[in-house]
């Protein structure tokens, strides 16, 4: 049986960084241990791993006979038996003879709650990758996975209107499917649209040594928080309290207390009530 640390965490770029403090207990958990993680390739160079498999999902995991597998992926039961498929020495998740999965509890401690509860020690505060120098641009990131996080695109236009206005120098960002969006957002005020042509470590650069991020529930938001960028976050259908950064750092959290579908085919009715002077307001 292989001298290894599976990890499965099939998911994009925000879920993996709130698994980032997870990650890190078991690096110090099982210090001699090569540390395999079943995810995106891309992500790597941002995690203290030694080797990704290219896993998208729940699995199925091409891999055989770790010593210890952990699901950091989800409750099951698909990520559970992915990993059962893999015949570990050991397996840690939910359930399966693990803790229950527990409702209303914040992405990040329940990846360390699920350590702790097989004896591994982990912090959820250990989120940070590091600090910039704050001397690039306000970051706008208008997308976002589903449409019912997707503040309208007016509204951030209004947004980078007014940056721009201020002298302010202003990157749009985005995924190649979204530079549309990100050129209907820049408009003509001469702010960069970057959206598709960043790779994840340049993407990670900016938001570092950005001043500001201003972008919705979506992965720019946890490597604002990964590297303590200042950010204006703008919550719809979920709650911070579940998805949000931790209190006490320089990020401003909008939200109206009204919770919907995370997955919905439109924009969020309280994300909607967020004005754009809410948003300049707290961006000053």
């Amino acid at each position: 049986m292989a001298l290894e640390v599976l990890v499965l965490r099939g998911l994009g770029l925000g879920d993996l960084l709130t698994a980032v403090p997870a990650v890190r207990a078991l690096r110090r958990a099982f210090p001699a241990r090569r540390l395999v993680l079943a995810g995106p390739s891309a992500l790597e160079p941002l995690l203290p791993v030694d080797e990704v498999i290219e896993v998208k999902g729940p699995g199925p995991v091409p891999y055989a006979a770790p010593e210890i597998a952990v699901n950091l992926h989800g409750r099951g039961p698909q990520s559970t038996w992915a990993l059962r498929a893999t015949c570990p020495g050991r397996l840690l998740t939910h359930g399966d003879g693990g803790p229950p999965w527990r409702e209303g509890v914040h992405e990040v401690c329940r990846w360390c709650d699920l350590l702790e509860w097989y004896g591994v020690r982990a912090d959820p505060a250990d989120l940070y990758l590091g600090r910039g120098d704050r001397s690039g641009p306000v970051v706008v990131h208008p997308g976002a996975a589903f449409p019912s996080r997707r503040w309208p695109p007016a509204r951030f236009a209004a947004v980078v209107a007014t940056l721009r206005a201020g002298g302010q120098e202003v990157a749009v960002t985005g995924s190649a499917a979204e530079r549309g969006l990100a050129e209907r957002v820049a408009g003509r005020t001469g702010a960069r649209v970057l959206a598709g042509r960043t790779d994840v470590l340049e993407l990670a650069a900016l938001v570092r040594d950005a001043r500001m991020v201003v972008c919705g529930d979506t992965g720019i938001a946890h490597l604002a928080t990964a590297y303590r960028t200042p950010s204006v976050l703008l919550f719809g259908p979920v709650s911070p309290a579940l998805w949000g950064p931790p209190p006490g750092g320089p990020h401003t959290v909008l939200w109206k207390n009204r919770s919907g579908d995370p997955h919905g085919s439109s924009p969020d009715p309280g994300l909607l009530e967020i004005e754009v002077d809410e948003v300049i307001e707290a961006m000053s």
